[in-house]
């Protein structure tokens, strides 16, 4: 599986992939703007952007004549939000590729940003907003970023608050909009079955079989090339990087009524470039992926203190983190014991107290997950895209996997030592409870 890539005259950069299966495929475009973009005073605009620009546009003024030609092609679009990047997609039968391009390009280009269609998107997103509250599990990881990147737009919630999406207007869409929506600011990959037949939109282009042959995603470029050639370039605005310092253990409890306690720990770690990155994913997969990991066998085998507990890792251009999450009944006690058995196997990571089989088995379910999700051709678009867009390469799954396999044990305790500093621990809790109820739950 090997992307091609081509650069549009005005900095576009394009990427196909073509998986030769079934004729359908996901053609995503992503753009370098996201929450750490904003202020405190725009946050969350770069998300409710994202919404605006399905609720009309020049040719396709309103939301319901976008939903009926997308789902009258058979096909599905969503589009998402992060802190570094907001991408949208629309996934169909290669034969819809023009109509495809064409609402992308012109909802991007020629959204009408109606005062009508934002009041009303006012209401949706606030109602977003208070799902997220209602929904601990997700909350708690906005909470522990807005702990460990505080004093910073990394700690922002990418849905921003009640107060400032009900204050936008069209000029702070078209602002932000301004100053990030550059085509040299963005990358659109096409991924799926491209030559798995020949598409009927290929008929009546004049092209000769040599030719098809010789250059198989030329009238894909043609089609790109004349929906999003004029879009014009820009400098891109900047955001304030941070320079992690921290000094003591940080807690930061968020007291809501809820039937269950969840928690993330975790420390502060490394950018998305960083060579480290693959020695990471093997530790974190031996702690905390999957049922076979130790803190699954140690907190909710062993214990029975929860339903869930995962690690996982966040990357972004400078900095990036490795965080443990668990739901835990809500008893201060039986919470301080599943954060102590966290840090024992923090400690037992340190001390190199796994085992070799243990590190084989995390490599192969790093293999295997990958493998597996470039089955998809959405996961295989955002793979490539967030690579180039935000890594500035293209590295291919099979690339990746060579490094995996060759992480060793002891790269894996020196990571870990450096990483697991009880000064730079941080723990974020949701639930009915107080400061003081966990005060010294971190025992240092």
């Amino acid at each position: 599986m090997y992307p091609q890539t081509f650069t549009l005259k005005n900095g576009l950069q394009v990427i196909f992939v073509d998986t030769k299966t079934f004729p359908t495929l996901t053609t995503l475009l992503l753009v370098g703007a996201g929450s750490r973009y904003e202020n405190e005073n725009n946050n969350g605009i770069a998300h409710f952007l994202e919404h605006m620009f399905y609720k009309g546009s020049k040719k396709y003024p309103n939301p319901k004549i976008i939903s009926q030609i997308i789902e009258g092609m058979g096909g599905h679009w969503n589009a998402f939000t992060s802190k570094d990047y907001t991408g949208y997609y629309i996934k169909a039968a290669t034969d819809h590729f023009p109509e495809i391009i064409d609402i992308l390009s012109d909802i991007l280009l020629n959204s009408l940003f109606n005062k009508s269609e934002i009041e009303k998107e006012k209401g949706v997103i606030v109602e977003e907003i208070n799902m997220y509250e209602d929904t601990p599990q997700r909350r708690i990881g906005e909470i522990f970023e807005g702990l460990i990147y505080k004093d910073s737009s990394l700690g922002f919630d990418i849905a921003g608050s009640k107060e400032t999406v009900t204050s936008f207007d069209r000029k702070t869409f078209l602002s932000y909009m301004n100053s990030l929506y550059h085509p040299n600011n963005a990358v659109l990959v096409v991924a799926g079955g491209l030559s798995a037949r020949q598409p009927k939109f290929f008929d009546g282009k004049q092209q000769t079989a040599k030719n098809l042959l010789s250059s198989p995603f030329n009238t894909y470029l043609e089609i790109i090339e004349d929906k999003f050639g004029n879009w014009k370039s820009g400098e891109k605005s900047t955001f304030e990087k941070i320079n992690q310092s921290q000094t003591r253990p940080q807690i930061l409890v968020h007291h809501k009524k809820t039937e269950q306690a969840h928690f993330c720990l975790g420390f502060p770690t490394f950018g998305i470039n960083d060579k480290r990155r693959r020695i990471l994913n093997v530790l974190i997969t031996i702690l905390g992926v999957g049922a076979s990991s130790k803190l699954f066998q140690e907190v909710r085998e062993k214990k029975g203190l929860c339903y869930y507990i995962s690690t996982g890792a966040e990357y972004y251009f400078e900095t990036g983190s490795i965080v443990t999450q668990a739901g835990i009944a809500k008893d201060v006690e039986k919470v301080k014991i599943a954060v102590a058995a966290t840090l024992t196997e923090h400690e037992n990571m340190v001390k190199g107290n796994f085992f070799e089989e243990d590190i084989i088995r995390a490599k192969e379910m790093l293999k295997g997950r990958l493998l597996l999700s470039m089955e998809d051709s959405f996961n295989i678009a955002h793979f490539f895209g967030n690579k180039k867009l935000l890594e500035n390469k293209l590295e291919t799954p099979e690339e990746i996997i060579t490094k995996i396999m060759s992480v060793t044990k002891s790269e894996i305790v020196d990571l870990a030592k450096e990483i697991f500093i009880p000064k730079n621990l941080n723990f974020a809790l949701i639930g009915p409870f107080e400061t003081k109820d966990f005060e010294n739950i971190l025992n240092i």
